[in-house]
């Protein structure tokens, strides 16, 4: 038998190793990822689009009350299952979300007041261009612990881009709304356009978005002059879509819902203007 002193060396050993492995685990697990936020609350109607294609059934506890727009929102009909919020600080420290989703230009109070009283809110950058468009897919499908669900959602966007059509010819278009609001420069009205093989007449006359006279229009003479769905009922700030100079032009109609928001949804807009331009041709 072994003395006293050996046997308690060896116990103590054998504590020691015990104790070794725990903390081993311990810190394993600190350097692990945290789990998905359980309560996430939207408070912007493009990071309501992100959350509702990614997030896991229960995970949202409530949505902007845009999100029910069928006029901007793509996923209005996906929204109404879901509570609705106004955006307010209020409000939301109410539902107790573990998540807050907000654009870059919610309202920094707004922002400010939540982190103050212990909120997590992650902003999102509005979607220049397809690039932006994948990375924050990717980033939201991080945030709600479905980055395959977001590699997926990717991954089908770049597949029916690649099934547009080329352009044989050049063709000329100009995305025209209310108040001859005219979309011109980069960001993702351009790169809609461009997806569907159309050039922006708009860049010839316009640095950048801004309101682009009827006459100079009329003097562009795009081939394709793609204008909104307009609103129910009657808008001046709409009548000048249906002035007499660009009736029996080509038109093609572009819901805001397709393109309010940088989302893979942005895919079916540039199907469908790669199919008007390619009846022009």
């Amino acid at each position: 038998m072994a003395p006293q002193g050996v046997r308690s060396l060896s116990a103590l050993a054998r504590i020691s190793k015990v104790l070794g492995a725990l903390l081993v685990c311990a810190s394993t697990a600190q350097a692990g990822d945290p789990p998905p936020p359980a309560r996430v609350v939207s408070i912007n109607l493009c990071t309501d689009q992100l959350a509702l294609q990614l997030a896991a059934p229960g995970q949202i506890v409530s949505l902007s009350a845009v999100a029910r727009d069928a006029q901007v929102s793509p996923l209005a009909e996906a929204a109404m299952a879901y509570p609705v919020n106004h955006g307010s600080a209020e409000e939301v420290f109410r539902l107790q979300p573990d998540l807050v989703l907000a654009s870059a230009y919610t309202s920094p109070v707004t922002v400010g007041l939540l982190r103050r009283l212990g909120l997590r809110v992650e902003q999102f950058p509005p979607e220049d261009s397809f690039d932006d468009i994948r990375a924050n897919t990717r980033r939201m499908g991080e945030l709600l612990g479905q980055p395959d669900v977001a590699e997926r959602l990717i991954a089908g966007f770049g597949a029916s881009l690649a099934e547009i059509p080329p352009a044989h010819r050049k063709v000329t278009a100009v995305i025209y709304g209310p108040n001859g609001f005219a979309s011109a420069g980069t960001g993702l009205p351009d790169a809609l356009l461009r997806a569907a093989g159309l050039t922006n007449a708009a860049n010839d006359v316009l640095a950048f978005s801004g309101t682009l006279a009827l006459e100079k229009l009329v003097m562009l003479a795009p081939e394709m002059i793609i204008t909104p769905t307009p609103y129910p009922g009657a808008s001046r700030a709409e009548e000048l879509l249906r002035h007499p100079a660009l009736a029996g032009r080509a038109g093609a109609g572009l819901a805001g819902n397709e393109w309010a928001c940088g989302t893979v949804m942005v895919a079916r807009a540039v199907a469908r203007l790669a199919a008007a331009r390619e009846a022009l041709e």
